[in-house]
């Protein structure tokens, strides 16, 4: 007697009742005996290629000081490094595929036109745009980032470092936000009247705010939530940094600080305040993310102290070489005193890229791995740790990590992706915000 499996293969017609007793000779059989299991394929994972990983990556940078370079030396993002650490072959090169430029404004040099430098930076990064569509575009969103990333661009996005920008105004502040700011570093390393700085917190000449933050100073935090702004804490003092924690209804960032536990610099963040960081936010918040410095001073402690060791003899020989450009009537600009910082930063040895990676990594298991990022501080610092050289050696980074045993979901976080997810909170917390009837904002605005 044929198989029940035999008679349904045969091409020949069959009985009415062969069907009918193959039909329940099927129907008695274990479900087993009816049909063949699916043979099982061994499961293989092509291993991890640092490169491929990084090259699939969004790798954001969230701070760069190339628009000095644009604006005062009439730099184009198209020719050749000389020197700088950012230029688009570099760019392509590294994968970078967002970058805020800084929109720093010197308080010293600048005094008394704050706002006019600040326009004068940003019509810098609209003018790269404007000159070279087809390698770069202006981003004001995360959609923008993703945009920028599928038509293979440079997506350009700024931020102020510095609240003496807006000049004690809500009404600059909202300006610079349409004009497309997205971040703002509550201080440089100068306090200025509503927010302390790390910088001169211990400068007793200087009038410090009595808990971190001025009524005026909780405004400006509650208009940058509204605007969708985000709030940069880096630069500001410590005790700045826990009132804006508390005062913040969105999660706060650093865009470029490091590990105070393994540099002990004021600008970089204690261990305390990188599990905050991870907190911020309001209720439901994912929390904040915390942007690694490169700057050898805040990543090596030897380093540090080297650096500070020869500060005197440092700022002697550059005050003569500033007094001597004024006398000649030459310009004295950022860029001029970088390279004077430079000369001196050349006499340390740099540290070895383990120490940034080292940084990345204690932040990561301090406050998860979903609180770290990259904040290169490129073109604004004199000395990077070896084989960082400009953005070109992003690439390093990746591999690095994952040689540590950091996994590709690991590295997709910390080169972009923990930043899109604080950034998408923050313009979610401001539609919230906006559609309130009474914003919380006080009546009484400082006199100008």
């Amino acid at each position: 007697m044929p198989c029940p499996g035999d008679l349904l293969q045969s091409p020949l017609p069959m009985p009415a009742t062969k069907i009918s007793l193959t039909l329940l000779l099927m129907t008695a059989l274990p479900l087993a005996a009816q049909s063949l299991p699916a043979k099982k394929m061994p499961v293989t994972h092509a291993p991890q290629n640092a490169a491929t990983v990084h090259k699939n990556a969004i790798v954001i940078d969230t701070h760069a000081d190339t628009t000095q370079r644009m604006l005062d030396d009439k730099y184009d993002l198209a020719q050749p490094l000389d020197g700088g650490h950012l230029n688009f072959d570099a760019a392509k090169k590294g994968n970078l595929g967002a970058e805020f430029f800084s929109i720093w404004v010197e308080p010293d040099l600048y005094k008394g036109h704050y706002a006019r430098r600040t326009l004068e930076l940003i019509d810098a990064v609209y003018q790269q745009a404007a000159k070279h569509p087809d390698k770069m575009m202006m981003a004001y969103s995360p959609e923008d980032i993703l945009k920028a990333h599928r038509g293979h661009k440079l997506a350009a996005l700024m931020g102020i470092e510095g609240g003496h920008s807006i000049e004690d105004s809500l009404g600059l502040l909202r300006d610079y936000y349409r004009l497309g700011v997205r971040y703002m570093t509550l201080t440089w390393s100068n306090s200025n009247g509503w927010a302390d700085s790390s910088g001169d917190i211990n400068d007793t000449a200087i009038q410090h705010t009595q808990d971190g933050l001025s009524d005026f100073g909780k405004d400006v935090v509650y208009e940058m939530n509204r605007l969708g702004m985000m709030i940069d804490i880096s630069h500001v003092s410590d005790k700045t940094f826990y009132r804006t924690v508390i005062t913040s209804r969105a999660p706060v960032f650093a865009s470029h600080s490091s590990a105070r536990a393994l540099c002990d610099a004021p600008r970089n963040m204690t261990d305390d305040m990188l599990r905050a960081v991870a907190r911020s936010g309001g209720p439901g918040s994912k929390g904040g993310v915390v942007m690694v410095n490169f700057y050898s001073a805040f990543l090596s402690e030897d380093y540090r102290k080297a650096w500070e060791a020869q500060a005197p003899a440092r700022k002697a020989a550059e005050q003569a070489a500033i007094d001597k450009m004024k006398a000649e009537g030459k310009p004295v600009n950022y860029s001029a005193i970088n390279e004077l910082d430079k000369q001196w930063a050349a006499k340390i040895p740099r540290p070895p890229l383990s120490v940034l990676i080292d940084h990345i990594d204690h932040i990561a298991k301090g406050a998860g791995i979903d609180h770290v990022g990259l904040g290169s501080d490129f073109d604004g610092i004199s000395s990077t740790p070896q084989g960082i050289d400009s953005v070109a050696d992003l690439p390093k980074i990746t591999a690095a990590l994952m040689a540590r045993g950091y996994s590709a979901s690991d590295c997709d976080k910390i080169l972009g992706g923990n930043f899109l997810r604080v950034f998408r909170e923050v313009v979610a917390t401001s539609k919230e915000l906006q559609a309130q009837t009474r914003p919380r904002i006080a009546q009484r605005q400082p006199a100008h």
